[in-house]
């Protein structure tokens, strides 16, 4: 099967839904956040989206299963699985900057084979399949970058980096790139697979942040891994990185 052929208009379809959702509560005075038992909050913008998607998967592919971050999974055991974060970066969705993104991923018997990443607000589409990736209808591809000290790196959360890996190796890290942002979340993927960033590290993750940004990465020409290297859809964890910094990365967040 041809997924990305036969099912890019459907996910088009999923990410237009919940982004016209989305839209309607981005810097709205009257959007209330709520904190879940994680502590990470949580808003009826987020709840909104993933029903709507969940819903229109349920109509067009009843057998599927469903794994989402605000609604838990369903049929488990299904050979294909959708699995969702309605809005990866609800930190940036609630301070009203565009750094977040819908992530929408299907699964086949554990491996992702599509992915998608939509920003709602600028129109955004990213769709891979491990093999090509498209931005908004045009093959994208990651930029070429040989060494690191030209390379522009992305993370998430510096803190989280602190308390789960090594400080001080990646502080290392930081010495050696040109630049260095905290453009993250789904967001930083995209920028990555359009080729305008080099390296994006994850430094904590759930089933629902990894699936869908690992065909991309790997349909744009970029290398994905867990931060000891191994397959991120096992893992916890992102580095992210172009074929020829990959593994010098590795080697410095790992020394």
């Amino acid at each position: 099967m041809n997924y990305l052929k036969e099912l890019t208009p459907f996910v088009k379809t999923l990410c237009d839904t919940s982004g016209d959702i989305i839209k309607k509560y981005y810097r709205s005075p009257e959007l209330r956040v709520e904190s879940k038992g994680d502590f990470s909050p949580v808003t009826a913008a987020d709840k909104g989206a993933e029903t709507a998607i969940r819903q229109l998967i349920e109509q067009e592919f009843p057998e599927h299963g469903i794994l989402g971050e605000e609604f838990g999974e369903t049929k488990p055991d299904a050979e294909y699985k959708w699995v969702i974060d309605p809005i990866d970066g609800t930190k940036s969705f609630i301070a009203g900057t565009p750094l977040f993104g819908t992530l929408i991923a299907l699964v086949h018997r554990g491996y992702p084979v599509l992915g998608a990443i939509h920003q709602p607000i600028l129109s955004d589409f990213t769709i891979g399949d491990n093999s090509v990736a498209m931005w908004n209808g045009l093959q994208v591809k990651m930029r070429s970058c040989e060494s690191l000290d030209k390379a522009l790196a992305l993370a998430t959360d510096i803190r989280d980096i602190m308390k789960y890996h090594n400080a001080v190796a990646f502080h290392s890290l930081l010495e050696k790139v040109k630049y260095f942002r905290t453009w993250g979340d789904a967001y930083g993927y995209y920028l990555l697979a359009t080729g305008q960033a080099d390296i994006m590290l994850d430094p904590i993750m759930n089933p629902w942040d990894i699936m869908a940004v690992a065909p991309i990465i790997r349909g744009s020409g970029g290398v994905i891994t867990d931060w000891k290297g191994n397959p991120p859809e096992l893992g916890k964890s992102i580095v992210a990185a172009s074929k020829a910094l990959h593994k010098s990365v590795l080697n410095v967040l790992n020394s």
